[in-house]
């Protein structure tokens, strides 16, 4: 029988934990897994950890809240078996889809619960901020990303712990995994979920972490495909310098030295980028 960790990272969640550890251990009745869950205490003040104790999890405990990121970090780095699923403590996940996301793990390297609609606090302002950034992020990866911070997925862990060292200690923990997946070619599957209001109060800051979402797909994407990067934005600033030079010349009859500069711009953002794209290739594994 295949086994599997259902990682639980939770930080005062104790009006919560109770139905998702249940919704959990039904999901997963009659099923060909053995399986444990797995709950990472992330300093919580309330009793969010004896809680999960007493319905059978095991618990690790943080001293101190550290981050939902590094709550991830820790569950996996402790978890007995290579798959491993997770899912949030807040009841905004079906643990009812847990099957079908390990199902597709026979074929792929990382599976995600593909929400269908937004249903958080602020949902204008998340909901914009999630559009843009998925759209920058698809393109900079090349690849379609319905759900790029899904709560509810299936890793492996040795993936998990081959890129670490990318992994951030915050919100931004899913959306780093899943773009250092699609950067490096892994096989990342997306499966259509339900997503409901959470029980309790979100940590979620919308304006904090939706640049916190933002800057590290960028610095993400510098670490392992920087000329997706670069590229463009020198080719931008070149059209730019060539529109310019073109209308100052109809204008004047000469080439201003703001020309020049908008021209030379642009080939120092490109040697810069071919200069950071040997680098990714010299280091890469």
């Amino acid at each position: 029988m295949k086994k599997v960790t259902i990682l639980i990272p939770v930080y005062n969640e104790k009006s919560a934990l109770p139905k998702v550890i249940e919704d959990v251990k039904k999901a997963m009745q009659n099923q060909q897994y053995g399986y444990e869950i797995l709950v990472v205490d992330d300093g919580s003040t309330d009793n969010s950890g004896q809680i999960a104790k007493s319905l059978g999890a095991r618990v690790v405990r943080h001293s101190v809240n550290r981050g939902i990121g590094a709550a991830r970090t820790t569950g996996v780095e402790e978890s007995a078996t290579e798959l491993v699923v997770m899912i949030d403590g807040d009841c905004t996940y079906p643990a009812n889809a847990i099957p079908g996301l390990l199902k597709e793990m026979q074929e792929n390297d990382m599976v995600v619960g593909a929400r269908k609609k937004e249903k958080g606090t602020l949902k204008i302002l998340r909901t914009s901020a999630k559009l843009f950034i998925k759209a920058l992020a698809s393109y900079l990866v090349k690849a379609k990303i319905p759900d790029l911070n899904s709560g509810l997925r299936v890793v492996k862990k040795s993936l998990v712990l081959k890129y670490k060292k990318y992994l951030p200690v915050t919100h931004s923990w899913v959306s780093t995994i899943t773009l250092v997946m699609l950067s490096r070619g892994y096989k990342v599957r997306y499966v259509s979920i339900d997503y409901y209001p959470r029980v309790g109060k979100s940590t979620f800051h919308p304006l904090g972490d939706s640049y916190n979402y933002f800057s590290l797909v960028v610095r993400t994407l510098m670490y392992f495909n920087p000329l997706r990067f670069f590229l463009p934005l020198s080719l931008i600033v070149f059209c730019a310098g060539v529109i310019k030079s073109i209308l100052d010349f109809m204008i004047t009859h000469t080439i201003q030295e703001s020309d020049i500069i908008l021209l030379s711009t642009a080939v120092l953002i490109f040697a810069i980028g071919l200069l950071a794209d040997l680098i990714v290739m010299m280091h890469k594994e």
